[in-house]
C-alpha cells in the first residue's frame, strides 16, 4: 500500500476538508503522509486551518485511507487522485474538484468528449422518446453519454447509449457497492461492465440527501454540454444545468409543451438564453472536432425534428402534408391521445416543421 495515497484518502475523508484544504495542508507539508503527527498550531497556520480540524489532522493516520483503496480495490476499481493521469482532467478545473473519486469500469472513458443527458424522474413517453433519440445519436458519433444513474431519463440515458454500441458514464450519488435506486441493479451492473461507473463517495456509503446536488456537479464537470431534456421547476435536473453554467459549459434543453409541467424548466432553460435541441446535429454542432459530422447531419436531416436521417417518415408529418387537421381530428387518425400529439406538434412547431393556422389547424411547413 502506498502511504502517500493513503494518507490523502485519509485526509480527504476527515470532516471539513474538502480539495483546497487539502492542497493547502500538503503545500504546508511538503506531502499528505506529513500532514499526520505535524504540530497542529503549524497547520493552523500555514494551511489557514481552523483550530479544531487542525488539531484532528495532527493527531489522525492515514489508515482509513487504506481501509477504503483497499475496499474499492477488492470491488474491482479503483481510486483516483487529482495528480494520477487517469484522473478526469475536466473536473481538476471546476471550481469545487473532488479530492478523490472511486471508479469501477472502463477508466479511459473519462478521458474523452462526453456529453451530460439529465432530465426528470417523473418524465414522459414524449420525454423518454427524445432522449433516446438523442443520447443514442451522441453515442453514435463517439461521444461518451454522462448523467446520474437516477431512475427515470438518467437511465434512459445510460441505455440508449448502451444500445447504441456507444459508452456511458455514471456519476453516483453513494458508493460505487451501493446499487440505487434498486430498480436500476441490472442497468448499474452492466454499466461497470460496458462503461464507467464514478463516486467521491467511499464505496459502502449509502445515498443521502445532500450527496445529490455534489453528483450533479460532477455529471455536468465531465462534458463539454450539459443536455437537459425534460424537467420540472423543482427538478434536480436544474441544478445540473446550474453547475454547468458555473463550471462555463454549454447548456443545450430540449423544448416541450408550454402545458406540461414536465416540460417547464426546460423551456424556462431556453428562455433564459439556453440553446434549444431540436435534433441531434444541434448536439454534434457543439463539439469542435465532430464539425463536419455535425454539417453532414443538417444537410442530410431526416423527416423528423428528433431523428437521424434515415428513419421512417413522422407520421403526424406525413398526415399534415395531405390536408390540415385540428388536433382532435389528428389524434384520432393517429390513434393517439390528443397530450401527446399536442406535444409533437409543439416540437414540430418549434423545429420549423409544422404551422399553426390562425383557424387552429395545423399544417406541415417543410417536406414530409
Amino acid at each position: 500500500m502506498n502511504e502517500a495515497r493513503a494518507a490523502w484518502v485519509a485526509l480527504a475523508l476527515t470532516p471539513g476538508v474538502g480539495f483546497h484544504r487539502l492542497a493547502r495542508v500538503v503545500a504546508a507539508v511538503g506531502s499528505a503522509d506529513g500532514a499526520f503527527g505535524a504540530p497542529s498550531a503549524f497547520l493552523g497556520t500555514a494551511a489557514r486551518l481552523p483550530a479544531p480540524l487542525a488539531a484532528t489532522i495532527a493527531g489522525g493516520s492515514p489508515a482509513a485511507g487504506a481501509r477504503l483503496i483497499q475496499r474499492v480495490e477488492a470491488l474491482g476499481g479503483q481510486v483516483l487522485l487529482p495528480y494520477d493521469d487517469a484522473f478526469p482532467m475536466c473536473l481538476r478545473d471546476i471550481p469545487d474538484p473532488p479530492a478523490f473519486l472511486c471508479a469501477l469500469g472502463r477508466l479511459e472513458l473519462a478521458g474523452r468528449e462526453a456529453v451530460a443527458v439529465v432530465g426528470s424522474r417523473d418524465h414522459t413517453g414524449y420525454g423518454a422518446r427524445a432522449c433516446r433519440i438523442l443520447a443514442g445519436a451522441a453515442a453514435r458519433e463517439g461521444l461518451v453519454v454522462v448523467s446520474g444513474m437516477a431512475r427515470g431519463l438518467d437511465a434512459v440515458a445510460h441505455e440508449a447509449a448502451l444500445e447504441a454500441g456507444g459508452f456511458t458514464i455514471g456519476v453516483l450519488g453513494n458508493g460505487i457497492a451501493v446499487a440505487y435506486p434498486a430498480a436500476n441493479r441490472r442497468l448499474y451492473a452492466r454499466v461497470a461492465r460496458e462503461g464507467l461507473l464514478l463516486s467521491e463517495f467511499p464505496p459502502d456509503d449509502p445515498p443521502q440527501a445532500g450527496s445529490f446536488p455534489r453528483r450533479n456537479r460532477l455529471v455536468s464537470g465531465l462534458a463539454r454540454v450539459t443536455l437537459v431534456v425534460e424537467a420540472a421547476i423543482d427538478s434536480g435536473a436544474l441544478l445540473t444545468a446550474a453547475s454547468a453554467l458555473d463550471q462555463g459549459r454549454e447548456v443545450f434543453a430540449v423544448p416541450g409543451p408550454i402545458t406540461s409541467p414536465t416540460s417547464a424548466g426546460t423551456n424556462r432553460l431556453i428562455r433564459d438564453g439556453a440553446a434549444p435541441c431540436l435534433e441531434p446535429a444541434d448536439l454534434i454542432a457543439a463539439y469542435p472536432a465532430l464539425a463536419s459530422r455535425a454539417a453532414a447531419l443538417f444537410a442530410g436531416r431526416g423527416s423528423t425534428a428528433l431523428g437521424p436521417a434515415g428513419e421512417p417518415p413522422d407520421p403526424v408529418l406525413a398526415l399534415l402534408a395531405r390536408e390540415p387537421l385540428p388536433l382532435d381530428v389528428l389524434a384520432e387518425r393517429l390513434g393517439r391521445p390528443a397530450p401527446g400529439v399536442l406535444a409533437a406538434l409543439t416540437t414540430l412547431e418549434l423545429a420549423g416543421r409544422v404551422a399553426r393556422r390562425p383557424d387552429g389547424r395545423f399544417e406541415a411547413a417543410g417536406p414530409a
